[in-house]
């Protein structure tokens, strides 16, 4: 019973995250030669605060190319 985890920035639409659970199920399934009913797929929506890169959270990083009001 194959295992996905994909972790994602919080805030994309749920039609995409549903899109995007089809998609990697059928390339596990083509993959691994594993039926799609026996494939897991969890999807991990991280709030913009808790993912950083460089000491720089996402959300912190979004209010810098945001333009000043």
């Amino acid at each position: 019973m194959p295992l996905v985890q994909v972790s994602v920035r919080a805030g994309r639409p749920a039609e995409n995250i549903r899109k995007m659970i089809s998609a990697v199920t059928s390339a596990v399934a083509e993959s691994l030669d594993a039926p799609p009913e026996s494939i897991r797929v969890i999807v991990t929506e991280v709030p913009l605060t808790h993912w950083a890169t460089g000491d720089v959270t996402l959300q912190e990083k979004q209010q810098q190319s945001s333009p000043a009001r």
